[in-house]
Parts: structure tokens; C-alpha cells; sequence
């Protein structure tokens, strides 16, 4: 299960994370979000050491979803090296976004 994270850690755990971060904001009605679900517990198994998957609740936390213009749910933003460097809204394919987190690890 992804790790959740909240407004205040948001810091520490992603922007200082020592590897790249594939963050999803999401919400327990969302519907899509959910779908999603099964493909990030599969990411995180197949990139366990290499990305951290994360996710946060957009209804409990609004400062974060705000400064990246969060405006749909799931959206997902990859993070390297405290940098927002790759983002999408919407469910995706398992393997487009392993294709944007090979870029991002190369």
C-alpha cells in the first residue's frame, strides 16, 4: 500500500527524498482514483528501492494539491530531486507510466 502523506510532511518526504517520487493525489469517492488503485500497488512492487510511490488525500490536505494546480483527481506528479518533473491527470495504462518513471530513472 502506498505511503500517504499530508501537507506538512510533503517536505521532508518528497521534495528532500533521496529518490524520485511518483505522488497521487487522490480522494476515497473518486471513482477513478480507485481504479488506479491496483496499477500503483503494482508500480510500487516492480519499483520497490527505486521510486517511492506516495499518495494524498485531497480533502485533508489543501496546500499541497493547491501549489501544483491539483484541479482533477487522480492526478499524478513524478518528483526527482524536488522537482515536479513529469505529471498526468486521469487513469493511465500501468505501462505509459512505467514509461515516464524509466525516463525519469535514466
Amino acid at each position: 500500500m502506498s505511503k500517504a502523506i499530508n501537507d506538512a510532511d510533503f517536505d521532508s518526504q518528497v521534495l528532500k527524498a533521496d529518490k524520485p517520487v511518483l505522488l497521487d493525489f487522490w480522494a476515497p469517492w473518486c471513482g477513478p482514483c480507485k481504479v488506479m488503485l491496483p496499477v500503483m500497488e503494482e508500480l510500487e512492487a516492480q519499483y520497490a528501492g527505486k521510486v517511492e510511490i506516495m499518495k494524498m488525500n485531497v480533502d485533508e490536505n489543501m496546500d499541497v494539491p493547491s501549489k501544483f494546480n491539483v484541479m482533477s483527481i487522480p492526478t499524478f506528479i513524478i518528483f526527482k530531486k524536488g522537482e515536479a518533473v513529469k505529471s498526468f491527470v486521469g487513469t493511465r495504462s500501468k505501462e505509459d507510466i512505467v514509461k515516464d518513471l524509466d525516463e525519469v530513472l535514466s
